[in-house]
Order: structure tokens, then sequence, then C-alpha cells
């Protein structure tokens, strides 16, 4: 069965390591999910155990948000050569 989705998010840093909170480094293909109107990634904030969409910006080239609990933000870049994963865990 082959993935509809058109996007891949780059989870590597400046050198391969893991994002941190700012999401530095993470980059995505055009993202869209299939039949919604507005992309967005599945956040599970683990500061506060919190689960959170977090919908692309009107621009198309990022997605912003913060825990809805602590206020810590998150920011993913849209960008070529990514990964396909739509779910997060942000530390």
């Amino acid at each position: 069965m082959s993935d509809p989705r058109d996007y891949k998010l780059d989870l590597r840093g400046a050198a391969g390591e893991a994002p941190t909170n700012s999401g530095a480094g993470v980059t995505a293909a055009k993202a869209a999910v299939p039949g919604s109107s507005r992309p967005y990634l599945s956040i599970l904030f683990a500061c506060c155990g919190v689960y959170q969409r977090v919908y692309r910006s009107a621009d198309g080239r990022s997605y912003h948000g913060r825990c809805p609990r602590c206020t810590v933000p998150v920011r993913f870049a849209v960008g070529e050569g990514g990964t396909g994963a739509r779910s997060f865990v942000v530390r």
C-alpha cells in the first residue's frame, strides 16, 4: 500500500542530531493531509503530557505552536527532503 501524503519532515539538526524544543533544523517538503483543508502536525508535549495540533502557517513555510499548559514554543520549518511522520514528541 502506498502512502498518499506528499510531504517529508527532516528531523536532523545541522550536525545530524535530533531537534530540540525550538524545532531548529526541522524541515518538510509540501505538507498536506488528504481530505483536510489545513495541514497540521500532531505534537505531544512531554513537558506537560499534553497533545496539541500544530497547524501550518498561512505562507506555507513552517508550523508554529506552543504547549497549551506551559507555553513552550515549537517551530518546524517546511523544506525539501524530510520524513513522512506526522506525529512528534517535543521534550
